[in-house]
């Protein structure tokens, strides 16, 4: 079992690495991957663990989409055996349960790995690269050493606990939630004060803090900017919305989760509620997991959750789930699947010809390489191309890598980049935002054409094309030149 069990990661991990490699980039990855070309402790919009990840890849195999993602997929494989790690170690339900045989655990450590890749968010994951890459596997190497805790009782454990949980902060601000969660248990469990007369979960914390402090300081070098970005709509309350944000929360997770899988966690989860006052393990994972859940609630009363926010519990939920003693794991499990697949083949092959309102590989990764090619066309000898959304601006930097592709967004001030001076060039701006557009970037601008971007028979977006004459710094526009792409 435990051969076929290597052999169908082995496979999986081989498809994930031909489509990270064949499915064109999304704006957001192309956007990193300018990040991986500046480093810093630090950018507006996350901590930089995604930049490093980028730059490990590209460094082995160019600016091209499997090096931007080369170790989403290796990551995602390493994470299941240590997720399954986890599982054995952390059994969830009465005490007596915990102490079952080997049989009993190699079917958590099954469960467990299967359930959380069945999920559109390990799936879609593996296969790209955002922050929630990198998090999602120090999140599970958290959970692997904490199952190593509770297993053996030697301390030591909470030192790699911290060093995770560290990490992890540096790949979003979000970990601090679980983070949160284990600190909770700390203090309000009786095992949990035991360790705290000991020197181990002290020493974690301290690790953390160290781990997070260059974060910390490049905030407060930039006026705190990526903390006020992230933190500032925390306290918002529109109750009149409240409940279309409640539902979108739910519905995202569901459709994340996938339906089937996400019932067996909101099982596990359950499961890890009712036996917690008895059980280590199972107040453990309860405040592991409650704590960022009644955040992204409370989050809800007043402003929008974004579906991708609360993935970093999946490992801790697929944990719990594994312990159900329920049939039809096996089905819902093949049911995610199967949906993953088809997002491979629609971002891969797009053997379907849909809306982009229901197709995301369209609206995100399709038609770029044309794109460009018609804006390089329309560009005179010498002259840049220059866009006003990071994404945009990002793909084309990544495909014109002859061209100057200047960027005009405020947050390209947070960059150590080259300020652009002057010439001309062309702008490009989606029709919809045409209207919005800050035009002290330029000194003259005259519309000379449109352009669209999709896929045969499927338009994703329209772009409008303005020759333009670069203003001089001194207007007060942020212009900066983005680092071209590397074969």
């Amino acid at each position: 079992m435990r051969m076929w069990g290597g052999v169908a990661l082995l496979v999986l991990t081989l498809v994930r690495c031909i489509v990270a490699a064949q499915a064109p980039l999304s704006p957001d990855e192309a956007y990193y991957r300018v990040w991986s070309c500046v480093p810093a402790a630090g950018y507006l919009d996350h901590p930089p663990m995604v930049a490093l990840w980028i730059r490990a890849g590209t460094a082995l195999f160019g600016d091209t989409s499997l090096g931007i993602r080369l170790l989403a997929p290796l990551a995602a494989a390493v994470g299941t055996l240590l997720l399954a790690a986890a599982a054995r170690d952390l059994a969830v339900g009465p005490v007596r349960d915990a102490a079952t045989g080997n049989g009993a655990a190699a079917g958590r450590m099954v469960r467990a790995a299967v359930l959380l890749n069945a999920t559109l968010a390990l799936g879609v994951g593996a296969v790209t690269m955002t922050p929630d890459t990198p998090l999602l596997f120090f999140i599970v190497l958290a959970l692997w050493a904490l199952g190593r805790l509770m297993a053996t009782g030697r301390g030591a454990w909470w030192l790699v606990v911290g060093i995770a949980l560290g990490l992890a902060c540096d790949s979003k601000y979000t970990a601090v939630l679980p983070g949160a969660g284990l600190a909770l248990w700390l203090f309000g469990s009786r095992q949990g004060r035991l360790w705290l007369r000991t020197p181990y979960p002290w020493c974690a914390g301290l690790l953390v803090l160290a781990l997070f402090t260059p974060v910390i300081l490049w905030n407060a070098g930039h006026h705190w900017a990526s903390f006020v970005r992230q933190g500032g709509r925390a306290g918002d309350w529109r109750p009149a919305r409240a409940a279309q944000f409640l539902g979108e929360l739910a519905g995202g997770q569901v459709g994340l989760a996938t339906p089937l899988v996400f019932v067996f966690m909101a099982g596990g989860l359950w499961r890890a509620v009712r036996h917690a006052r008895q059980a280590p393990v199972s107040a453990l994972l309860s405040c592991w997991t409650i704590l960022p859940i009644l955040v992204f609630v409370q989050h809800a009363l007043g402003d929008r959750v974004q579906a991708n926010w609360p993935v970093l519990l999946y490992p801790g939920l697929a944990i719990a789930a594994a312990s159900l003693a329920w049939r039809g794991w096996v089905g819902a499990s093949a049911l995610g699947l199967a949906l993953g697949g088809l997002v491979y083949v629609q971002s891969t092959l797009a053997p379907f010809s849909l809306s982009p309102h229901l197709d995301i590989t369209l609206r995100q990764m399709a038609g770029w390489p044309a794109l460009a090619r018609a804006v390089d066309d329309m560009t005179p000898a010498g002259g840049f191309v220059v866009a006003d959304e990071y994404g945009l601006a990002s793909e084309l930097a990544l495909a014109l890598p002859h061209r100057r592709v200047i960027g005009i967004e405020p947050r390209w001030a947070l960059f150590d980049l080259q300020r652009a001076t002057g010439g001309e060039g062309v702008f490009l701006c989606s029709v919809r935002r045409l209207r919005d557009v800050d035009t002290r970037a330029f000194t003259r601008f005259t519309r000379v054409g449109t352009v669209t971007r999709g896929r045969p028979g499927r338009v994703a977006e329209r772009y409008a094309a303005l020759r333009v004459v670069l203003a001089p710094p001194a207007s007060g526009s942020v212009a900066v030149i983005l680092p071209p792409g590397r074969p």
